[in-house]
């Protein structure tokens, strides 16, 4: 019986668009106010720092993928160089990052859908989009393809209008009730560290969060048509993206108003817009973060699928999940992520807000962890098949300095979240998921075991 694969039905365009929606997160539509207020135009210097050092890690990711064409996601890197217990944990602990992600991103869209209609209870959007992205993801890997590519524009054609408006409005001096616009407001009111290097320090928590996802275009490579030309290009076009989208709009914004007028409360961009005297400035923006948030709902019920179709190929998962459609899409994977996320809507249903300040926090940690072990298997990989390194064309720059950087960088954010009262007790959670994983292999272990044994001695009676 021929193994079943999943479908290489990505083109580049699907691929490099799905890279730049992860690198924009809603984070910076709603959270760049929050992180502008924290640390002043010292964020732009955070963005740079965390550009450079995601861009590394996808470097690390992007060779080991191209070192072996049958890698599908993580956990078949992770099963090469690390063994089987560090797949199986790094495969689950990826499926609840994405997981985490969607339920935050559901609740998300019932909030801003709430903008339009007040009167509509705040589980019934999220109710409606995650049916619709479940009948979308079960059609085609293609179709997948397009819902994020077009998902992917408008969050560009957003932040591009931003940039372009805003420069606009700098040439000709623009006054709001702030001020002038100016490049000069960037450092004009109270230097590059206003609130000193504490603020600029807390700053890494939500730049961080900002890219969680970057990693999504790795997970694509298996369902693309030409990985060895698409994967470089879209990992070495991060950067650019990085600059124009993160760096040029906050530029931007923070030359409009100062960085003290930017209200932390509200959207950065629904305040530029407003002062052009685009009265329907709010609205558009909230139609932008609604699509971003249903994006990010989408990539995590497309990823979470795929990881469940890995882990259990690899039996880390029960066998039911390698079975795939006629159309490559592995069904059964898909339908029980989607029941695990719609634990969101009933969370929306019986309790308020609150718990997903937790999930969010726990998913961050969760990503360090999954970034941390690729770049530990990099170096497992760069020490023990020198064969395959040295005919690799898509190697990691500054090994294997870079690979100790990154990994100084990741302990040192896990320290940041371990300073704030609200990010903290995901320190304290998220051992508990390790633990559970690590006794649930145990078992699973002991249990094949067992059975191995009861095999052997009914075939040596026979």
């Amino acid at each position: 019986m021929q193994e079943q694969q999943l479908a290489r039905g990505l083109k580049n365009r699907h691929v490099q668009l799905i890279a730049i929606g992860g690198a924009i997160g809603t984070g910076l539509f709603l959270g760049a106010g929050k992180s502008i207020h924290l640390a002043g135009p010292s964020i732009l210097f955070a963005y740079m720092i965390t550009g450079i050092i995601c861009f590394l890690i996808m470097r690390a990711l992007g060779e080991l993928l191209l070192s072996n064409l049958n890698y599908h996601s993580f956990v078949d890197f992770v099963q090469d160089y690390m063994g089987n217990m560090a797949a199986f944990i790094t495969g689950w602990t990826y499926w609840f990052c994405w997981i985490s992600i969607a339920m935050a991103d559901l609740t998300a869209v019932g909030l801003y859908t709430q903008y339009w209609l007040p009167e509509v209870p705040q589980w019934m959007p999220g109710l409606i989009a995650l049916v619709i992205l479940l009948i979308m993801n079960l059609a085609t890997v293609k179709l997948f393809g397009e819902m994020e590519f077009w998902f992917a524009l408008i969050k560009v054609i957003a932040i591009l209008a931003l940039i372009v408006i805003g420069i606009f409005m700098i040439i000709k001096g623009f006054s709001t009730d702030a001020g002038a616009s100016s490049f000069t407001n960037i450092w004009s009111n109270g230097g590059m560290f206003p609130n000193g290097i504490n603020g600029f320090i807390l700053s890494f928590q939500m730049v961080v969060f900002a890219f969680v996802g970057i990693e999504l275009v790795g997970l694509t490579a298996g369902e693309t048509e030409n990985p060895e030309k698409v994967i470089p290009k879209a990992i070495n076009n991060i950067p650019i993206r990085i600059l124009i989208f993160y760096i040029g709009a906050l530029i931007v914004i923070m030359s409009i108003y100062p960085w003290n007028a930017i209200n932390p409360m509200e959207s950065p961009f629904v305040q530029v817009f407003v002062a052009v005297g685009i009265a329907a400035a709010a609205g558009i923006v909230n139609f932008v973060v609604l699509t971003s948030a249903a994006s990010a709902c989408n990539s995590a019920i497309f990823s979470t699928s795929r990881m469940l179709f890995s882990l259990a190929k690899d039996k880390n998962a029960p066998v039911p999940f390698t079975k795939l459609t006629t159309r490559q899409v592995p069904s059964n994977a898909l339908f029980f992520s989607t029941i695990v996320i719609l634990i969101a809507v009933v969370l929306n249903y019986i309790m308020p807000e609150g718990v997903f300040t937790l999930i969010t926090s726990i998913s961050t940690v969760c990503f360090i962890f999954i970034w941390g072990i690729t770049v530990i298997c990099h170096l497992k990989y760069r020490k023990t098949r020198t064969d395959l390194a040295k005919v690799n064309k898509f190697k990691m720059p500054l090994y294997p300095f870079a690979n100790y950087l990154i990994l100084g960088f990741l302990a040192f954010v896990l320290v940041i979240l371990a300073l704030a009262a609200d990010t903290r007790v995901a320190l304290f959670v998220t051992p508990v998921w390790f633990i559970l994983l690590i006794v649930i292999y145990m078992v699973k272990k002991t249990k094949l075991k067992e059975g191995a044994i009861v095999e052997a001695a009914s075939v040596e009676n026979h």
